[in-house]
């Protein structure tokens, strides 16, 4: 007979020993304090203020009082949820004018709001490959998980492209009849890495090829270009590209993902999607938060422009310091540690001994060997923040003996290995 516990019990040591095991930090944000936080240790008697140094909260927007105050008034006029699905009572006014505003941040036709970034991406992917007859995707080696799982769950041809290489994913393309439908699909920020697509080559491949193209800008978007369109829109590429998906839960600061697009497009996936149709509506008081937060953004350049400023003062003093930055041309920064149980142990000392907190970033988010420390500077984090942080990571490499010149162990490792 089966014994499920201690099959499990094994699972968990099998994954513990392979420093994979993932730890949740018991924080408590604190409404105008950001990036400052309470974490609970467990077990422990008493809390203590901690700095945020990996939240993706990249604007801080999720504490903005303008934010909140219209989540809190959304919540005393439509109630806590939304009721239903959108077919069954759930298509409420904030969420049909939380549409009309994520369309008009893109220039699109229309668009479509998830209950997160993630089901948008694997919904809309394999919706929109089954829709095409004989589809064939080109996927970039290093999408995210939430893209990997619409390429797979669609069951359609695949072929990944080496990142970033638009010479292979020519190669690719070129070997496909002209006549057959295809689907490229890319980020514009790669969030790990910490490096852009080239989206001017990219669609003008799909131009040659006859393909359609779909960007995940989860990453970009409130971030990059003057109304916060992201990569897309700084680079005057929005209008090339068929679908535009994204996220109001990073630097919107809300919750929910969203794809726009031509208005029949959104509306064959609005009507086939079961990730879509199956799923409780984002709650009225999240929705009118959200359209607050992206219509605050594409006005004020504010907040863009102090997180810029944040962020070069930060790899401007981590590359004086001497410590192991990945190449960066975003406002994420990865840091080097190449192995997993350093990369915990060194989390570990800036939360306990800093009280700073920067997760681990691990297998399989990243390659075996490529392990790393991912810095997101906000526009909330002060001058005197950064000088900590850069002390208090020298302070944990010298402990560690941490290697400081940012070689990697087999760098190449799992890298072009995607199922």
């Amino acid at each position: 007979m089966m014994d499920y516990s201690e099959f499990f019990n094994r699972e968990l040591e099998r994954i513990k020993d392979e420093e994979r095991y993932r730890v949740f930090q018991n924080i408590e944000r604190l409404a105008g304090r950001f990036p400052k936080a309470l974490w609970y240790p467990e077990k422990a008697v008493e809390q203590k203020e901690i700095t945020l140094w990996c939240s993706n909260d990249y604007l801080g927007m999720g504490q903005n009082p303008e934010v909140i105050a219209a989540l809190q008034g959304a919540a005393e006029q439509f109630g806590a949820g939304a009721g239903g699905t959108r077919n069954i009572g759930g298509t409420h006014k904030p969420i049909v004018e939380l549409e009309h505003e994520l369309a008009d941040l893109h220039g699109k036709e229309a668009a479509l709001v998830f209950t997160s970034g993630y089901v948008s991406n694997e919904a809309s992917i394999s919706t929109i490959a089954n829709l095409l007859p004989d589809c064939v995707i080109f996927s970039d080696q290093l999408n995210h998980a939430s893209m990997i799982a619409g390429v797979r769950q669609s069951k359609v041809e695949k072929k990944i492209f080496r990142h970033n290489d638009t010479a292979h994913l020519e190669s690719l393309l070129r070997e496909q009849p002209k006549e057959r439908p295809k689907l490229i699909v890319f980020e514009s920020v790669y969030s790990m890495d910490a490096d852009i697509a080239p989206i001017a080559r990219i669609t003008e491949l799909a131009k040659q090829y006859n393909a359609f193209t779909y960007i995940d800008e989860v990453h970009a978007v409130g971030m990059y270009g003057p109304r916060g369109g992201g990569v897309s829109e700084r680079e005057g590429l929005a209008a090339d590209i068929d679908i535009i998906e994204g996220t109001m839960a990073k630097a919107f600061g809300v919750l929910g993902g969203y794809i726009t697009g031509k208005r029949e497009v959104i509306d064959a996936i609005r009507s086939i999607a079961s990730g879509f149709i199956f799923t409780t509506t984002l709650p009225p008081a999240l929705a009118y938060a959200a359209r607050v937060s992206i219509s605050h953004l594409k006005q004020s350049r504010a907040e863009r422009e102090l997180q810029k400023l944040r962020v070069d003062q930060t790899k401007q003093a981590l590359a004086e310091s001497g410590i192991p930055m990945l190449p960066s041309e975003t406002h994420i920064i990865p840091v080097s540690v190449c192995d997993a149980a350093l990369c915990k142990k060194a989390s570990d000392l800036l939360l306990q001994k800093h009280s700073i907190y920067i997760q681990p970033i691990n297998y399989p988010t990243v390659p075996r060997g490529t392990e790393r420390l991912r810095i997101t500077p906000t526009p909330l984090h002060s001058e005197q923040d950064v000088d900590k942080l850069v002390s208090a990571l020298k302070d944990v490499w010298q402990e560690l003996n941490l290697d400081f010149t940012g070689s990697l162990v087999n760098p190449e490792l799992e890298r072009y290995t995607i199922a």
